[in-house]
């Protein structure tokens, strides 16, 4: 069951928990709330970032901007 739980994680949320940080500590240092985290994660929420936030976030994350995922949320079938 863990294997199937850890394979719908969003793509943000991957690469956070590999990088050992909370909701809270990445919403801290791109100056964010936790809740829109949470928003970006599970979808609900598109990240509008500046390009200082964008540069840190690649660096939290230790990669670069061809390996950012293009959607950080759970594909959803009505997306557009």
């Amino acid at each position: 069951m863990e294997i199937s739980e850890r394979a719908e994680r969003s793509p943000l949320m991957r690469l956070r928990v590999q990088r050992f940080m909370t909701q809270k500590q990445l919403a801290e240092s791109l100056g964010v709330t936790e809740a829109t985290v949470r928003n970006w994660e599970s979808g609900r929420s598109v990240p509008k970032l500046t390009p200082v936030q964008y540069k840190k976030l690649l660096e939290i994350l230790q990669i670069t901007s061809d390996e950012l995922p293009d959607q950080f949320g759970f594909p959803s079938e009505g997306a557009q």
